[in-house]
């Protein structure tokens, strides 16, 4: 068995940026420049909720971590490897949810989760056991074979994350994966989610503009400033009192309308 498929040792970071920058423009123009120097590590295990405005960085951070995008100047790890020049290796190690569920609409719910399996070359018979397992914990029994025409927003959601489990990618991806949901719908999901990040040992990086997102979703939160640096990284702890949560509100607040 190879390093990289025993995975990281148990107390490396999962994901690290290393002085990291990204400048965007072309040639003979002024360059932007999104991420500053940015240096950031995540543990494996860990929530962490990504805050800023629009604009922010966000985005930039979010591609360069899954490999989409190369970072102007510094390093970016990811279980201790390079996730652009290697991105081949991360198949199956990195899943993503994204702000709308972009499900296949030929397909059904089943066949939408099992289509990581099946790119995977996962058997048909395994592959359909895990997405009918991953449906069944996400509460969709019974609408196995529906197409995403027939389910709700939330439902389809739910396909979604169904679908980024059933690969066990030890990282998810989660770029405002609520934000389209009624807010009923949208805390029910975050509640179901962060319990089964917890409770499969997964590390996630999840995107928010969001203050009451960051606090109900992150055991860590990270509010960016523009270009992408860090003004504040604090962790929140599950006993964290209201008194101790409105403190966190007011001075992210203090960064987000500076």
């Amino acid at each position: 068995m190879s390093d990289h498929e025993r995975g990281p040792p148990a107390d490396a970071p999962a994901i690290r940026l290393e002085q990291v920058s990204k400048l965007f423009g072309k040639r003979g123009q002024k360059p932007f420049m999104a991420v500053d120097r940015l240096d950031l590590t995540v543990a494996q295990g860990q929530m962490l909720a990504l805050l800023g405005k629009t604009g922010c960085g966000k985005s930039t951070i979010f591609n360069m971590i899954a490999g989409l995008t190369e970072p102007t100047s510094g390093r970016v790890l990811v279980e201790g490897r390079n996730p652009f020049s290697e991105f081949e290796a991360f198949r199956g190690r990195i899943a993503i949810v994204f702000q709308n569920d972009r499900l296949l609409p030929w397909r059904t719910a089943i066949q939408n989760v099992e289509l990581g399996l099946e790119m995977l070359g996962v058997p048909r018979d395994k592959r359909r056991d895990t997405a009918q397992r991953w449906l069944d914990t996400l509460g969709l029994r019974g609408h196995e074979h529906d197409h995403p025409h027939a389910l709700s927003g939330g439902m389809r959601q739910r396909v979604s994350i169904a679908r980024a489990f059933a690969t066990n990618a030890g990282i998810l991806l989660c770029d405002e994966p609520f934000s389209a949901l009624d807010e009923m719908t949208a805390r029910k999901l975050r509640d179901e989610f962060v319990r089964l990040v917890k409770e499969n040992g997964k590390t996630a990086v999840f995107i928010t503009h969001s203050i009451n997102e960051a606090l109900e979703i992150g055991d860590r939160i990270v509010v960016l400033r523009r270009p992408a640096s860090i003004a504040i990284d604090m962790p929140v702890g599950p006993a964290a009192t209201l008194d101790e949560r409105e403190r966190m509100r007011s001075r992210i607040q203090g960064v987000l309308v500076a």
